[in-house]
C-alpha cells in the first residue's frame, strides 16, 4: 500500500475521480504544506495559513502503478498555473505533492518530466517533504458522492471525470 498526498485545485476534484480509481482504497481530503497547527477550511480560504488543499490518496501498487496515479494527477489540473485552478485562486489551490521518502520525491520529479510535453508552459507544481496532514472536515469527505448534483460539482468536476473516462478508462470502475 503507497499513500501519495497532492493538491491540484480544489480537493473535491482529485477526490471525485480517485474515489473511482481502480486499486485505490481510500481518499482522504485535507490540508498541508502551512504553517497553522489547527487549520480549517475558512482558515485555509482566507490565504493566511499556507496550506494547500490537498487528497492523501492511497493505492494497491499491484493494482494500478504509482506512475498512472501521478500521470491522471497531471491531467487532471493545470500544473503550470501558479496559486489557481479556474476560477479556484489563492496558495490554497496551488499545484503540489509531498512526500515522504526520496523514493517518492523521485517518483514525482520523474512525473513531472514525464508530463512536461503534454504542457506548453512550464510545470510548476511545488514538490515539497510532507509536514503535517490535517484531515479536512466530514464535509468535505466523500463530496461529489454526496452532492453531484451540486453546481461545482456539475461545471467543475463533471467535465474532470469525463476527462479521466476518456483518457484512463481502463483504470477507472464502472
Amino acid at each position: 500500500m503507497k499513500t501519495f498526498v497532492l493538491g491540484g485545485g480544489c480537493f473535491w476534484c482529485l477526490d471525485a475521480v480517485y474515489q473511482k480509481t481502480k486499486g485505490v482504497t481510500s481518499v482522504i481530503s485535507g490540508y498541508t504544506g502551512g504553517h497553522d497547527r489547527h487549520p480549517d477550511y475558512y482558515s485555509v480560504c482566507s490565504g493566511t495559513t499556507g496550506h494547500a488543499e490537498v487528497v492523501a490518496v492511497s493505492f494497491e501498487e499491484d493494482v494500478i502503478p504509482a506512475e498512472v496515479i501521478l500521470d491522471m494527477f497531471f491531467a487532471l489540473h493545470d500544473p503550470t498555473t501558479l496559486n489557481r485552478q479556474g476560477y479556484d485562486v489563492g496558495t490554497q489551490y496551488r499545484s503540489s505533492m509531498f512526500y515522504e521518502t526520496t523514493e517518492e520525491k523521485i517518483l514525482f520529479e520523474e512525473a513531472i518530466e514525464r508530463n512536461q510535453a503534454l504542457w506548453a508552459h512550464p510545470i510548476v507544481t511545488e514538490v515539497s517533504r510532507l509536514p503535517v496532514f490535517h484531515v479536512a472536515e466530514d464535509f468535505h469527505q466523500d463530496y461529489y458522492a454526496k452532492h453531484p448534483e451540486q453546481g461545482y460539482c456539475q461545471v467543475i468536476i463533471n467535465p474532470k471525470l469525463a476527462k479521466a473516462r476518456k483518457y484512463y478508462s481502463a483504470w477507472l470502475n464502472a
